[in-house]
């Protein structure tokens, strides 16, 4: 009589599984789209073994943006910015990084950051204060190397927090637009833009300032 295999018991290995399939899933099909028994089939795991880790699809969901599109963000964007000769040097590689990539790739799925915060901030708070503590993190990332210039003499008059925003503005309308385009050239673009960023026009008028915006704006 042959042996009888053994079950292997890998919770971890199934929770990166189910992780992969709904990342992908969220970010191909959007979190509504992708239903919980075709995440689970795509996973090759139970209801009983998905729930075991994630117990609802919201906590999956939340899981996605904490572990895996936080990751992304400090992989692509704040490690290559913090290790950078300067913030505008990293600022600009990133960029030519991702436009690269995309190009040989052939298509643009958009910044998976952008696409949940487009489908999700106004869905659930949760959900927003999850997001908006990455774009936040990843701001004050760009912020802290410009005061790091600083100290090491370069930069002296630009505005760490404005230029931060700046560049983060930059980069997610640069790929919201080379995914509806397909046409990842849009990042050279908007790095051109930047970088002809000046510090003395990091400041508005008192008099616009004071402007009143329209009520009905495209967001």
């Amino acid at each position: 009589m042959a042996p009888r295999k053994k079950r292997t018991n890998d919770p971890e290995g199934m929770r990166r599984r189910v992780l992969d399939v709904a990342e992908d899933s969220f970010q191909a099909r959007g979190y509504h789209a992708s239903s919980l028994s075709d995440l689970m089939a795509a996973a090759g795991v139970t209801g009983g073994a998905l729930h075991h880790h994630f117990p609802t699809k919201k906590a999956l969901a939340l899981a996605v943006i904490e572990e895996r599109v936080a990751t992304a963000v400090q992989e692509t964007w704040i490690d290559p910015v913090l290790a950078a000769s300067s913030a505008r040097e990293g600022v600009r590689a990133v960029f030519e990084a991702v436009a690269a990539e995309l190009e040989q790739q052939g298509y643009v799925r958009g910044c998976p950051l952008n696409n949940l915060a487009h489908e999700l901030s106004l869905a659930d708070d949760e959900f927003r204060l999850a997001l908006a503590r990455i774009f936040a993190g990843w701001r004050r990332a760009i912020a802290d190397k410009i005061r790091a210039d600083r100290l090491d003499g370069g930069e002296g008059r630009i505005d760490p927090d404005r230029f931060a925003a700046l560049a983060v503005a930059a980069y997610s309308g640069a790929m919201s637009m080379a995914k509806t385009s397909q046409d990842a050239g849009v990042l050279r673009e908007c790095l051109r833009a930047l970088e002809s960023f000046e510090p003395s026009q990091s400041g508005l008028t008192a008099k616009r300032r004071r402007r009143v915006l329209p009520r009905r704006m495209i967001g």
